[in-house]
């Protein structure tokens, strides 16, 4: 049968063409040259097609190591019971670099909230605004995202979720981008918000919306149920009525339920042909309800026993006149694809709450606090030991989020935050919007709230050189970089005191010799290179010190190179 693909037609000429042409060529580069241009043609027929771009940072990964420098003044620790949350200055990539030897298939949920590509010059590409201008505005944005997001699905736990907002301008290109980077195994949904109920006007529409594309394994149950405020709850009443509603349509759902006041304490037994009572009566005291209609229509519950037994506290009761009604409500639902609340509003949750927050705050277009919780709350709600990741934190909502959960229900959820500095942003925005959730008051020392516990840990990113001659530096760079590594992916404080780190042998020795060290210590990481003796092992057991071998994969790569 002869084929309707034209395009395929096309390259299978071009390719004749080709091998022609290399027939009669003896020139080895030409040739290879060529093959190049074979195997283009022979590359993927579909998705999503750009003009790739290299980075600064790209660069600068050739001839450097990517590394963390702790910046001890900015720590907090409030709470003794939780781990370290972290702030990561620096261009995210270089993190995102440095997060894949940490938490590879660790993390519960990425949130980000890239730029927008929007032409308008509030975006940089290698120290340059991209403008409407730029004629590789999308080429730029697709090598950019698809640098990071290759990174984004190594990190992913197995029932880890990406949640990625995004306006009508990439929308599109996002879509396909995650497509070709999670590929059939996962699924993509994407979710209109409404953030904006005033609009932004454009040519011909007012937007009032934008997007959230929500990226998890294929056939994982990873979405939870939203919650309903409770002056929200739709209460409907819990005796069946219409078609098939009849006591004896389901016998099991015919019983009373026993009410002492408006509480419900118990449930009566299935009454199956007997003579029931009225529709409600009292008993030494107790309320009996039976699923009986205005009318004396013998109805049904809508549930049998032991299924209302285990929903009671979803139900009420309401008494007046002669009846007495029982209501179900639900506090939760299912999340729906267009998620309409003036929470969202992104301008007085969003841009007014930050100022509130943060003194001489210049931030533009902050997210509304509860849409990024929201969007948190569908995949980590009854996880209280998630891992939430942000690398395009911006003022740091993601953070907040997280806290207002914990707050909530006592979790121990932890944040990992990567920002950039640009225009002080780290530093003056989103660490002190941090600091002032956590401690409660604002950098002029005025109270903002009553604070919610946390710590937090403050790393820059920094480079070593690959190649460095000068041995004392090289170990003491290393020992820096690991011990930073260690508390990331712990999310703990080495203090040199009850936790420690080792490299060597004759450091190792030192220590374990040391009678008041050892009785301060409670945890010691060592290389692998590092061989403990009999003598060490029992020292160890009868200090209560538990010894954890560093992982191979802090040192594979690059900083293997520099040993």
């Amino acid at each position: 049968m002869k084929t309707t693909n034209l395009s395929k037609l096309k390259r299978e000429k071009m390719l004749n063409t080709l091998n022609e042409i290399k027939k009669k060529i003896s020139d080895d580069s030409i040739l290879n040259n060529l093959t190049l241009i074979e195997n283009e043609l022979n590359n993927k027929k579909y998705g999503l097609i750009w003009e790739e771009h290299q980075e600064r940072v790209d660069w600068e990964l050739q001839t450097q190591i990517p590394v963390f420098e702790n910046v001890k003044n900015k720590e907090i620790y409030n709470d003794k019971d939780k781990h370290y949350n972290f702030l990561l200055e620096g261009d995210n990539l270089h993190s995102l670099y440095l997060l894949e030897k940490t938490h590879k298939g660790k993390i519960d949920v990425i949130y980000i909230d890239p730029p927008y590509n929007t032409g308008a010059k509030t975006w940089k590409y290698n120290n340059n605004y991209v403008d409407k201008n730029d004629l590789f505005a999308h080429s730029k944005w697709l090598s950019m995202m698809n640098n990071r997001l290759v990174i984004a699905k190594k990190l992913l736990s197995d029932n880890g979720a990406l949640i990625c907002s995004i306006d009508e301008n990439e929308l599109c290109s996002l879509g396909l981008l995650l497509n070709e980077i999670f590929g059939e195994g996962y699924e993509i949904h994407p979710i209109t918000i409404v953030h904006n109920p005033r609009g932004i006007q454009g040519k011909n529409f007012s937007y009032t919306h934008e997007y959230a594309y929500f990226v998890f394994k294929r056939g994982e149950k990873v979405i939870g149920n939203r919650k309903i405020e409770p002056e929200k709850i739709d209460w409907s009443n819990l005796r069946n009525w219409g078609g098939e509603s009849s006591r004896y349509d389901a016998k099991n759902c015919f019983y009373s339920i026993i009410v002492d006041g408006t509480n419900i304490i118990g449930f009566g037994d299935v009454l199956n042909d007997e003579i029931h009572p009225k529709q409600s009566e009292y008993v030494d005291g107790k309320l009996y309800i039976y699923p009986i209609d205005k009318q004396g229509v013998e109805r049904k519950w809508r549930y049998a026993r032991q299924s209302v037994e285990k929903i009671k506290d979803l139900l009420k009761v309401e008494i007046k006149d002669d009846r007495a009604e029982v209501y179900l409500g639900k506090n939760f639902a299912p999340y729906k694809t267009v998620w309409v609340d003036p929470k969202y509003d992104a301008n007085e949750y969003g841009k007014k709450m930050l100022n509130n927050i943060v003194i001489g705050n210049n931030f533009e277009y902050p997210k509304s606090l509860y849409n990024v919780y929201d969007c948190l709350y569908a995949i980590i709600a009854t996880n209280k030991n998630a891992i939430a990741l942000d690398f395009f934190a911006g003022s740091g909502t993601t953070a907040q989020a997280v806290l207002e959960l914990n707050k909530e229900d006592g979790g121990n959820r932890q944040f990992i935050l990567c920002t950039n500095n640009e225009n002080n942003i780290c530093e003056d925005i989103t660490y002190q919007r941090i600091k002032t959730v956590i401690t409660g008051k604002r950098k002029d020392g005025s109270i903002y709230s009553e604070g919610i516990p946390a710590n937090l840990k403050y790393f820059k990113t920094s480079y070593i050189p690959r190649i460095n001659n000068e041995k004392e530096n090289l170990h003491s760079n290393l020992l820096v970089n690991i011990k930073n590594l260690i508390e990331l992916e712990n999310g703990i404080n080495i203090d040199d005191k009850k936790i420690r780190v080792y490299l060597n042998e004759n450091e190792l020795d030192q220590f374990s010799n040391n009678e008041n060290d050892l009785k301060k210590c409670e945890i010691i990481y060592i290389s692998s290179d590092v061989l403990l003796t009999g003598e060490q092992e029992q020292k160890f057991r009868d200090n209560n010190i538990e010894v954890f071998i560093i992982p191979e994969y802090y040192f594979e790569d690059e900083i293997m190179e520099v040993l």
